[in-house]
């Protein structure tokens, strides 16, 4: 056959066949982009991927199924910390619960020795004393709450106010132990005895507030206290022993008015600045009750608050008892 003969052949053949590749062709391509939609955001140009192979590789019938979102929202907890690395403290985790503590309901019979419990040891009340009372960090108020003894204290009280109520006797127990107790206040109670040693060991006592009870005598007072305050009761000049204020040189307030004194209790403490004794029986006076007749030099510069008004005594009849003093006692000069 001749060359010019063979190569028109060969073409010919070529023309005839081409409309039917081409169909196959675009058959193939429009059944990838059904089946793919999202083939052309991979590499093709990848060895090991290719357009025939690609689905036996990935099924992406089913991506959304692997990733599905909804069934693993419902296992994420909203409180769920990551654990804490070991560098933080463990402090800081609050993931570990924490139980708060229980606190025992305070016992009657618990000792005073052993400390109180929260509110305090059980009073005659039934309740705990800071129940029955106010107990505000170191001070104790039962004001008004019907007591008719003292309750059992917070070993750390420091101020003890229980006015007015129907406390009738002051025991050498009630105080027992409170080495830090500054102030008691039982101003308006019904107190008509006080055991000898009820405040005679109190190291820390400063000021004794007693007014208007039922007492007849005063009991021994600790060597430190600075106030005392026993007015509006029933006290005898026979119930204040003898040189019951001498040795007390922190006395700085002695007020005794509206008692029944017969005269001035004496000697007093050097360092005292005010005594009242209005309102008593005193009738006659010592030369000596303040100044010291032997020694004409000597001033009392602390003494300056003398209340003598209301008792039948003449001042003016004791010249030479006030030449010492800043100031003459207030009372009858006539």
């Amino acid at each position: 056959m001749q060359p010019a003969v063979l190569m028109s052949a060969i073409s010919a053949l070529a023309f005839a066949l081409a409309p039917a590749a081409l169909s196959k062709e675009n058959g193939k391509e429009k059944k990838l982009k059904t089946d793919i939609p999202s083939y052309n955001i991979l590499d093709l140009d990848s060895d090991d991927l290719s357009l025939d192979n690609y689905g036996g590789i990935i099924d992406l019938s089913n991506y959304e199924d692997i990733y599905d979102y909804g069934d693993l929202a419902s296992k994420i907890e909203v409180d769920t910390l990551a654990p804490l690395s070991k560098h933080f403290p463990q402090s800081l985790s609050t993931t570990v619960p924490v139980e708060a503590p229980q606190s025992k309901p305070p016992s009657s019979t618990a000792a005073r020795a052993k400390g109180p419990g929260l509110f305090g040891s059980i009073s005659n009340q039934g309740l705990p004393t800071c129940l029955v009372c106010v107990c505000i960090r170191t001070s104790v108020y039962c004001d008004d709450t019907d007591l008719e003894d003292v309750p059992p204290l917070p070993l750390e009280t420091v101020y003890f106010y229980a006015r007015f109520n129907r406390i009738n006797r002051i025991l050498a127990s009630d105080f027992t132990g409170l080495a830090k107790l500054k102030r008691i206040d039982l101003t308006n109670n019904f107190v008509s005895w006080v055991d000898e040693d009820s405040f005679r060991l109190l190291p820390s006592l400063q000021e004794l507030i007693l007014p208007e009870n039922k007492l007849t005598s005063l009991p021994e007072l600790p060597s430190g206290i600075i106030q005392l305050d026993a007015r509006f009761n029933m006290i005898q000049s026979s119930g204040i022993r003898p040189e019951a204020f001498q040795d007390l040189k922190k006395l700085q307030f002695l007020y005794l008015a509206d008692n029944k004194l017969d005269y001035i209790p004496v000697p007093l403490p050097e360092g005292l600045r005010s005594l009242h004794l209005q309102n008593n029986n005193i009738q006659t006076m010592h030369e000596d009750a303040f100044c010291n007749s032997r020694d004409h030099n000597y001033i009392r510069w602390a003494l300056e608050d003398i209340r003598l008004d209301g008792n039948p005594i003449n001042l003016s009849l004791f010249p030479d008892a006030y030449f010492c003093l800043p100031h003459l006692p207030t009372g009858r000069f006539y």
